[in-house]
């Protein structure tokens, strides 16, 4: 045995000594720190709740991973430098349940200057890790300064503060079991928050829909992913978990870790949500973008910028500023985020593949792919719109187009949405289109009722070897050219149904249906006149 080994077994064997930690008791353990927050007058709702038990729980896991690597740098006999130095460490002001409280706690965490745990004059503890710069090459200290530049102590309790740090100091980030049930709980959190944001929710995508894109697009290992718009991190922890399985050596390994998964999120919730999201799944260093993906010229992004695969759900509906708009070509300028997003994805495909073998039907082999998530109004939308899906027809093989049922956002929006999945292979030639259908007896999704991923997989198997069917067709690439690039098509064997139309025969269809309403209420008034006499 090895002396990595040995301490492997040690540190296993320590664990395995202390409260073995069960998905039921660590679910009770995070709840019970839910409730004693809910008791601090500074917290309002889960929204200020989990972005605290996030940040708590990041230095947690920190310091245990410090921990182990200090451990095996020793047994190596290598020179070990710490990310965050004494008296930062969770080690040193969190790990005693009889440690700093109060307002001296509240004082070491929140203040610019104060007394430290060690009882002398510095830097409170978020001013101190905001400061972190990278050194050695090890760029985790920018990491953590990114994320802390946006964090907020916002309990104005100290001691039900040291309560809540007591808690999550059981929780054993080295036991591998503990995270990936921890990692679960996360998962529900999130979507718990996302239930609490309302409007504010747009960073989340249902975790089936995320699943069917990556698996469609099947990422394989030595590609690059990238999710412009990465929110929670949702498609790059699903990404990850896919890779993951292609890890054979340790050579692959340290592809998955370092060269892998790319994203970008600007706000600063979702942007530490998504790193400790990514951390919890075993995402050793996050690179995640703090800053807005559409911040750079279009035509500055050259191929050492390009990616293999993009997969995302960009935020629509906002409008962007004037500054960020000038960064596109002069006539496809718009202040639509959802179609500057499509613009961005089209340049940020790779131009020439590498050579990995891909799914079937995913283009030419190797070839940089992209699903994309996007209102309906993108498929019919003519002006800048048509503009940029006559490049996307012309210039990229648009092979697919999934038509998603009602309410798979539902209840945080109406709209219907699709799904776009293009490639680099060559101009487009026909589109598939696949109406995913609702559930035999169901009207709509709920948020009690939401999509499933097994719902996916006649699809999934449709995809492998396409042929036209009751849910299935094709339109070809010259067609669309001829009408406007409008892709609104709807299925030639479906029942009439006015949710994808256009907005004119929509409009038209609902004052026809109102004009026989009001011609058969006109009749009733008239019967009913009739008996009164």
């Amino acid at each position: 045995m090895t002396k990595k080994q040995a301490y492997t077994v040690t540190i296993t064997s320590a664990f395995s000594r202390a409260m073995q930690t069960t998905s039921q008791s660590l679910g009770s353990l995070l709840k019970s720190a839910r409730d004693i927050m809910r008791k601090d007058k500074g917290l309002n709702g889960d929204l200020d709740r989990l972005p605290m038990l996030t940040w708590i729980m990041f230095l947690k896991f920190l310091d245990d991973l410090e921990i182990q690597r200090e451990g095996e740098a020793k047994l190596a006999g290598k020179k070990f430098k710490p990310i965050v130095e004494p008296p930062y460490r969770w080690r040193d002001w969190a790990a005693k349940s009889d440690g700093v409280t109060g307002d001296e706690l509240l004082a070491f965490i929140n203040n610019e200057e104060t007394t430290r745990p060690d009882g002398k004059k510095g830097a409170g503890l978020f001013r101190y890790l905001r400061t972190l710069t990278s050194s050695n090459g090890d760029d985790r200290r920018d990491v953590i300064a990114t994320v802390f530049k946006g964090v907020q102590n916002r309990m104005v309790s100290g001691y039900l503060l040291r309560d809540v740090v007591n808690k999550l100091n059981c929780i054993h980030f080295t036991s591998s079991d503990e995270l990936h049930t921890l990692g679960a709980l996360y998962e529900s959190m999130l979507r718990e928050m996302r239930d609490a944001a309302g409007d504010s929710g747009e960073f989340y995508t249902p975790r089936p829909v995320v699943r069917f894109m990556v698996t469609v697009t099947d990422p394989r290992l030595g590609e690059t992913v990238l999710d412009p718009a990465s929110g929670t991190g949702g498609f790059l922890v699903e990404s990850f978990n896919h890779l993951s399985k292609q890890v054979k050596t340790v050579a692959d390994r340290r592809v998955l870790q370092e060269k892998s998964l790319f994203g970008c999120e600007p706000k600063t919730l979702p942007y530490l949500l998504c790193q400790m999201n990514l951390l919890l799944h075993g995402l050793d260093s996050p690179q995640i973008d703090p800053g807005n993906s559409l911040r750079h010229k279009l035509t500055d992004i050259g191929e050492r910028d390009r990616v293999d695969v993009i997969l995302t759900n960009p935020p629509f509906g906002g409008e962007e500023e004037k500054g960020i708009q000038g960064n596109f070509p002069e006539d496809k300028q718009t202040s639509e985020t959802a179609l500057l997003f499509l613009q961005l994805i089209m340049r940020k495909l790779r131009k020439v593949g590498r050579g990995v073998p891909t799914a079937p039907n995913n283009g030419a082999a190797g070839s940089a792919r992209a699903a994309v998530v996007v209102p309906n109004g993108t498929l019919f939308g003519d002006g800048v719109c048509a503009r940029i899906k006559e490049e996307l027809l012309k210039e990229f093989n648009l092979h697919t187009i999934v038509r998603l049922p009602n309410g798979v956002f539902a209840p945080y929006t109406g709209i219907p949405t699709n799904i776009l999945f293009f490639d680099r292979s060559g101009p487009t030639r026909e589109v598939w289109y696949y109406e995913q259908p609702l559930p035999e007896g169901k009207k709509n999704y709920t948020k009690t009722m939401p999509i499933q991923f097994e719902e996916f997989a006649q699809c999934i198997k449709w995809s492998s070897k396409r042929e036209e069917n009751e849910r299935a067709w094709k339109v070809p690439a010259a067609e669309l050219l001829e009408k406007g690039c409008n892709l609104d098509r709807k299925n030639p064997r479906a029942k009439e149904d006015i949710t994808h139309l256009p907005p004119e025969q929509l409009a038209a269809d609902i004052l026809e249906k109102e004009e026989r309403i009001a011609e058969i209420m006109s009749n009733i008034r008239n019967l009913l006149g009739k008996h009164g006499k």
